[in-house]
């Protein structure tokens, strides 16, 4: 039993009483603490999430109820830094003491990260750092254009090295600020003048030397993520040491990890150069000579043929064919004549022998032709005393009204023919 005094006198009161009045002093304090996390403790079905906060010296128990924990989209880790505000209370069933916390959220670069990460989330679903969009640098840059800081050791990393492997190059120079609140924005700009047109650069080298994590936080600027994704220009960026990773990095078309080895992947070297074009000079040096050869061979081949040494060559086959053509013609003509002069002495035998039967059926026809003839001829009419009369046209008068008194007609009779005169006609019914 505890004790209070009443009435200027020391009165006893239960445990439960002291642990309950202890909770409502308690209660009253509010405060915002900072601390790492030691302990965690979130099993399924609690209705709280507990853990520890502690610094080099002591340790203080928390509890967050559920709906507040999930509310604040932070997932509690041992070895993080926090920031939780809320009050003192008192579990008095144990008589425990314990920090109930209303808010929570990242301390320091925890919370930087925290934030990072929420936009690093973002812009990868919108597909920012997909490696089917992100663009090889050309081969053999002629203008490199170097986004940095231009009093930083960054730069002159870049140029030095640029100097050193690939000194045929032209390095366009846009010095901005690289760390800063104003700095995002500066290098935004400064990309916008690296893809001018009349420029007309190759690629885009991002680079900034080592700093800590809240140094290189310009670089994880939302807007400027997405101006190094939207580049017309491929970007190659360069920003801080090995370890380090920033959201420009992310969505640039090819990350290193420093701003020298930025400058070696754009920038190829000397002794590589000349490697390449000894090999293929040396490739095109074998394939011009094997062509040679090859097309010696061909020559060489087609020379040998006898079209080109032999005139007669050509018209060797033509010539022999005529050759065997006349001798079959010249064997072929002598017979042909004998045997067609066998077929016309042949003939001429037959015709003689035929000769006497076809004139006499010709003479029977001759004949019979010429009984039929002189059978209708009109001269045999004459013979029995008639005669027939011809006019001036020759045409044959058959009756008066071919002729008129005073004409001259023709009388043909047996043996001859009279010309006389009609004197008068006389015409009979």
């Amino acid at each position: 039993m505890a004790q209070a005094e009443i009435g200027g006198q020391k009165a006893a009161i239960s445990v439960t009483q002291a642990l309950n009045t202890a909770r409502r002093s308690l209660e009253q304090i509010r405060l915002t603490v900072i601390g790492e996390v030691s302990e965690f403790n979130d099993k399924p079905g609690y209705k709280a999430a507990y853990f520890t906060i502690s610094d080099e010296d002591s340790a203080m128990q928390c509890l967050m109820w559920r709906d507040k924990y999930r509310a604040s989209d932070i997932e509690l880790r041992q070895g993080m830094l926090v920031e939780v505000s809320g009050m003192f209370s008192c579990y008095v069933a144990k008589g425990r003491m314990q920090f109930s916390v209303q808010r929570i959220q990242l301390a320091g670069e925890g919370d930087l990260r925290m934030k990072v990460a929420r936009i690093a989330k973002k812009l990868e679903a919108e597909g920012l750092m997909e490696e089917s969009r992100k663009r090889k640098p050309p081969r053999l840059p002629q203008r490199i254009a170097v986004v940095t800081s231009p009093r930083g050791k960054a730069v002159h990393d870049v140029l030095r090295t640029l100097r050193r492997r690939y000194p045929m190059a032209e390095v366009a120079l846009f010095g901005v600020m690289v760390e800063g609140a104003a700095a995002p924005e500066q290098i935004r700009e400064g990309l916008a003048a690296a893809q001018d047109p009349q420029l007309a650069a190759d690629v885009i080298l991002l680079v900034r030397g080592g700093g800590s994590y809240e140094d290189l936080m310009p670089f994880n600027d939302e807007q400027l993520a997405r101006a190094v994704a939207a580049s017309s220009i491929p970007v190659v960026t360069g920003i801080g040491h090995e370890p380090d990773n920033s959201i420009a990095d992310m969505v640039a078309d090819l990350r290193c990890s420093t701003p020298t080895a930025a400058a070696e992947a754009v920038a190829p070297s000397k002794e590589e150069l000349q490697q390449t074009l000894a090999g293929v000079s040396a490739s095109l040096a074998a394939a011009l000579q094997g062509r040679i050869e090859a097309a010696s061979h061909r020559y060489e081949r087609q020379r040998s043929r006898p079209v080109w040494n032999d005139p007669d060559y050509l018209l060797a086959s033509f010539y022999q064919s005529l050759d065997l053509a006349g001798e079959r013609l010249a064997r072929a003509l002598p017979e042909a004549l004998r045997q067609d002069a066998h077929r016309l002495e042949l003939m001429q035998e037959r015709l003689r022998a035929l000769s006497p039967n076809l004139l006499r059926s010709y003479e029977r026809s001759v004949d019979l032709a010429d009984a039929r003839l002189k059978a209708l001829s009109p001269l045999k009419t004459l013979d029995r005393g008639y005669s027939i009369a011809y006019g001036a046209d020759g045409s044959v008068i058959d009756t008066v009204d071919k002729v008129a008194a005073g004409q001259q007609v023709k009388v043909r009779v047996k043996d001859g023919a009279m010309n006389c005169d009609v004197d008068s006609i006389e015409r009979e019914s």
